[in-house]
């Protein structure tokens, strides 16, 4: 039943007129008429009774006016509830590399739930292989991945962009002042990495493979800050993408070091499944996602 008839339906049930129901709506007279004799097909009813020139509602018409204005009520609340993302409500969630989940939180979450306070969020840190497992059971909603540069057809990609890798040590490091170095110097220095087989961590490893290199970490821990506070107290250097150090580097308390001979692509993407439906709130959390974790064009 094509709800536009209903409506229609209701313009001439209420001004007991075709042609003012037409000009109500802007439709030709024969366009209203038509739709009306549709309706009454489908019902296999009549709803109208037409003598002279008059319009009146037949009791079956009656019956389904009662109906007509319970459905268009139901409709135009479901547009206003889909419609207003300011009270957008329920459960989203998110799988993503362990070393975003400090910048997604961050500074700007407390916004984010003053602005959407019935959206509540669930983070599930994983490695990219998992998350897409999740994606295609239905077991996450949207994930966020710091990994190669992923493109299938049945995911949908809401963002990317690629990001840039560095070995970093604090900044009176003796090797800050080296024009340049080789991998191989650093690979007996103290690091502090990510967990292995995670995003980058795992690229890493695989790229110093290929080179018959291998580093020994003194400390492996999933928090991007704490290793970042840990390599501005000397504790270690390590290997971390630029919106991690950013902040360091910009305030002199760590540096990047020139290593000439190793480069990885690692690329931040933003993902849902293509048979995902989105929802008013996954919309709502998909652009909180894209404010804070992409730059903005």
């Amino acid at each position: 039943m094509d709800l536009k008839n209903l409506t229609t339906f209701i313009y001439v049930a209420e001004l007991n007129s075709f042609t003012k129901a037409a000009e109500k709506l802007g439709y030709s007279q024969s366009t209203v008429s038509f739709q009306i004799k549709q309706l009454e097909r489908e019902l296999n009813s009549l709803l109208f009774e037409r003598i002279n020139h008059t319009v009146a509602l037949t009791e079956k018409g009656k019956e389904v006016l009662k109906y007509a204005h319970q459905i268009n009520e139901l409709t135009q609340g479901l547009e206003k509830k889909m419609r207003d993302e300011r009270h957008a409500g329920g459960h989203v969630r998110i799988a993503m590399a362990d070393s975003l989940c400090d910048s997604l939180l961050a500074d700007q979450f407390l916004d984010f739930r003053k602005e959407y306070p019935g959206i509540t969020l669930k983070i599930i840190a994983a490695v990219t292989q998992e998350m897409f497992r999740l994606l295609d059971h239905n077991e996450a909603d949207v994930i966020l991945t710091l990994d190669n540069h992923i493109y299938n057809t049945e995911y949908v990609i809401v963002r990317e962009e690629k990001v840039g890798m560095h070995f970093v040590a604090k900044a009176d490091s003796p090797l800050a002042v080296k024009e340049a170095l080789s991998v191989r110097e650093l690979t007996n220095q103290p690091f502090i990495l990510t967990e292995k087989g995670m995003s980058y961590r795992r690229l890493m490893d695989e790229k110093l493979a290929a080179m018959s290199l291998e580093i020994q970490p003194v400390l492996e821990i999933g928090s991007t800050s704490l290793i970042c506070s840990l390599v501005e107290q000397g504790a270690g250097i390590a290997f971390l993408p630029d919106y991690v150090t950013a902040k360091g580097i910009a305030a002199g308390r760590i540096v990047c070091l020139p290593v000439e001979d190793f480069e990885i692509e690692i690329w931040k993407q933003l993902l849902y499944h293509r048979d995902k439906w989105i929802s008013p709130q996954m919309e709502s959390v998909i652009r909180y996602c894209v404010n804070r974790e992409f730059a903005m064009d």
